[in-house]
């Protein structure tokens, strides 16, 4: 006898609004988000194009729910990272190491972000560089807990949350141009952002001492 408890209303529309974005995200791998059809949404996600609306108003609306998805569990991961501001040199390598492996886990996502960032719908152009921002003023905000640079001002530490929150984002590039296959990229990659990184926290206490 099947003893599995029925799936709740909640669940299933919680299901069904999942599937849409997986579509979504598999057909964008393909085409840029301009392109992309209700119709053709639906088709792959097996429902029929009124279901749709029971999500989402506007095809625009599945999109920013697209970009909330990709940076959501990123910057709690990435803030997870930065609890320990004693050690930055810990905080860059998790830091590295957790935005290469979500990348590589969610390569969809994050082809979808890149392709979108600087062309396609204004308003999905839009979101993604205001979530860009977010990171980099959650990110402003934990610098300021560094030793030498709790008396920097505002404009400081968000130029230098810019600056890392920039990195980032050529790094998380880098990885989706990554050779499938190749252990060895990943770990060239690493190591230079690393690098990167290292040299953008080392100049810190420098800019402090000159200001002073």
């Amino acid at each position: 006898m099947n003893t599995r408890a029925p799936e709740s209303r909640a669940e299933r529309k919680r299901q069904t609004r999942q599937a849409l974005l997986d579509a979504a995200l598999r057909l964008l791998e393909e085409q840029s988000f301009s392109g992309l059809g209700l119709r053709a949404v639906t088709r792959e996600a097996g429902v029929v194009p009124t279901t749709f609306y029971r999500h989402f108003e506007r095809m625009e609306d599945l999109g920013l729910a697209l970009i909330d998805e990709s940076f959501r569990t990123l910057r709690e991961m990435i803030r997870d990272a930065r609890s320990d501001p004693a050690n930055y040199e810990h905080v860059i390598a998790s830091s590295v190491e957790i935005l290469v492996r979500h990348v590589q886990q969610n390569r969809l996502h994050f082809g979808f972000i890149a392709r979108e960032r600087f062309s396609g719908v204004a308003e999905i152009r839009h979101a993604i560089r205001a979530e860009i921002r977010l990171f980099g003023s959650e990110l402003a905000t934990d610098l300021a807990r560094f030793p030498y640079m709790r008396e920097w001002g505002t404009e400081d530490l968000q130029v230098m949350a810019g600056l890392i929150v920039n990195a980032m984002v050529s790094i998380a590039e880098e990885v989706l141009d990554a050779p499938a296959g190749e252990p060895e990229a990943l770990q060239e990659i690493r190591r230079i952002a690393e690098k990167q990184l290292r040299m953008i926290v080392i100049v810190a206490p420098a800019w402090q001492s000159s200001r002073r």
